[in-house]
C-alpha cells in the first residue's frame, strides 16, 4: 500500500499535469486540505516527508496535495518554453484544484510556489484560506537569484544518488549546517531520477533559460500589491537563516503590511528550508491546526 495516489490532470491548454494525493488519517476528511507548491526546478517529492506528517498526524490530520508543475516531475514538458512562467503555472494550479474538487485550501508555497500564491491572491483569492510562504516574499534579492541561475546552468549529472547527495552537501552545505547525511540523501532522491541509465535532474533543463534572460543590471520586479491581497488572510512567513534570496528586511516589511502575518526563522538552513525538519515542523503544524 502506498502513502499517496498519483493523479494525472489536464492543464487549461491540455498539457498533462501530475500531483501526489495523500489521504488523511480518519477524522481529517472534513478539514481544509493542504496544497504544496514547490520551487522553480523542484517537484512534489520535496514534500513527501512533510505530507506524511500532516496527513497521518495524530492531531488534526489533513489531506495533502503536492503538485508537479509543467516540465517537472511526472508532469509533461512544454514544447513552448515561454509557458514556464508564474502566471501560466498559477492557472495550472487553479485547474488542478478544480479537477480535484478543491474550492478552498491551505497552501504551502516554497520559493516559486510562493510567487504563484501572490498571483493567485489577485486572480482567485477565495481559493486561499491561509498560506505558508517558505523563504519567499514579494521582493527577492538578485544575488540569491544569480545563485539559482548558476546552479541550474552548471549542474552536472552524478553517477549515483550517493554521489548526488555528496554534491548537494558540498554546494549547499555552508548554508545548511542543520542538515544530516540522511537529509542530503532524501534531497538527492527528490531532485534527481534515473533515466536511460543516468542520474538526471527531474525537470526540463530549458527551465534555466528564463534565468539566463534576466538583466541583473535592472531592478528585479516586485509583487507588493499582490502581497497586500495575500496578507488579508493568515500567513506564516518562513525565512532560512542563511538565505541569500529572501532578506530579513523584506520579512520585516511584510510584517508591517498585515495583522495576520506571522514569521519564523529556519535556523541552520538556507534557501529553501526543509519544512519537515524537527526545528520547523511543530510551528508549521500549529499554524495549520489553527485553521479550519
Amino acid at each position: 500500500m502506498t502513502d499517496y495516489t498519483s493523479r494525472f490532470l489536464s492543464a487549461p491548454d491540455g498539457l498533462q499535469l501530475h500531483a501526489r494525493d495523500y489521504p488523511p488519517a480518519p477524522g481529517g476528511e472534513t478539514r481544509l486540505p493542504v496544497i504544496c507548491l514547490p520551487g522553480l526546478s523542484r517537484n512534489a517529492r520535496d514534500f513527501h516527508q512533510f505530507a506524511l506528517l500532516v496527513s497521518n498526524g495524530a492531531s488534526r490530520p489533513r489531506r495533502v496535495i503536492a503538485l508537479d508543475y509543467r516540465g517537472r516531475g511526472l508532469s509533461a514538458w512544454d514544447e513552448n518554453t515561454a509557458n514556464y512562467n508564474v502566471a501560466t503555472e498559477c492557472q495550472d494550479v487553479i485547474a488542478a484544484c478544480t479537477a480535484l474538487g478543491i474550492s478552498r485550501a491551505l497552501f504551502i508555497g516554497t520559493s516559486r510556489g510562493g510567487l504563484i500564491l501572490h498571483i493567485m491572491a489577485a486572480v482567485q483569492p477565495d481559493l486561499i484560506a491561509a498560506a505558508v510562504l517558505n523563504d519567499i516574499g514579494p521582493e527577492i534579492e538578485a544575488e540569491g537569484l544569480k545563485d539559482i541561475r548558476d546552479y541550474l546552468s552548471n549542474r552536472a549529472s552524478p553517477v549515483t544518488f550517493e554521489a548526488a547527495a555528496d554534491s548537494l552537501a558540498r554546494i549547499h552545505g555552508p548554508t545548511f549546517p542543520a542538515l544530516t547525511r540522511a537529509d542530503w540523501l532524501e534531497m538527492a532522491d527528490a531532485i534527481y531520477r534515473e533515466k536511460d541509465g543516468r542520474i538526471v535532474a527531474d525537470h526540463d533543463p530549458r527551465l534555466a533559460d528564463q534565468l539566463q534572460a534576466i538583466d541583473f543590471n535592472k531592478p528585479l520586479p516586485t509583487l507588493w500589491p499582490q502581497f497586500d491581497l495575500l496578507a488579508q488572510r493568515p500567513l506564516l512567513v518562513i525565512r532560512g537563516e542563511y538565505s541569500r534570496l529572501f532578506s530579513m528586511e523584506t520579512v520585516e516589511r511584510m510584517k508591517a503590511h498585515g495583522p495576520h502575518v506571522e514569521t519564523l526563522t529556519a535556523e541552520g538552513q538556507g534557501h529553501a528550508p526543509l519544512l519537515h525538519h524537527d526545528s520547523l515542523f511543530p510551528r508549521i503544524k500549529a499554524f495549520l491546526d489553527r485553521q479550519s
